[in-house]
């Protein structure tokens, strides 16, 4: 069990991470004046909330992908991975609110992550359940 442990920590790091994403929000929500629900109406806010929810949608793709992956290959390994998708998430974050094209280079970082793990782990599965 022990060695789940750093796989472990960047899970709980991903739900920090989103915390503070969260909170971000709500305070882009009070600087704009736009109050919750309500959703549209400054960029910023539009920005804010857009980089928040598209990093919870990535959630459900890459924390299956890391925990398969330290499961079937290597569990140093998909802790290093997973923070580095968790770095790219933190970088497309960050530029997202900045400007809307300077999301691309964390998206690149945490989609070509995400990839190697989810196909990492599959491609390891099918090889052992055929062999």
């Amino acid at each position: 069990m022990e060695q789940y442990y750093p796989v472990a920590i960047v899970t709980l790091l991903c739900g920090l991470t989103i915390f503070g994403m969260a909170l971000t929000v709500a305070r882009t929500h009070s600087k704009t004046g736009i109050l919750a629900p309500i959703m549209t109406g400054d960029p910023l806010l539009e920005r804010a909330v857009r980089a928040h929810l598209n990093t919870i949608e990535w959630l459900p793709i890459f924390l299956p992908a890391m925990w398969l992956f330290a499961i079937y290959w290597s569990p140093a390994w998909a802790a290093g991975l997973g923070l580095l998708w968790l770095i790219g998430r933190i970088v497309y974050f960050v530029g997202y609110l900045s400007a809307p094209l300077k999301r691309y280079p964390g998206f690149f970082i945490q989609s070509i992550t995400c990839f190697v793990l989810l196909f990492g782990a599959l491609g390891r599965i099918v090889y052992l359940w055929l062999a």
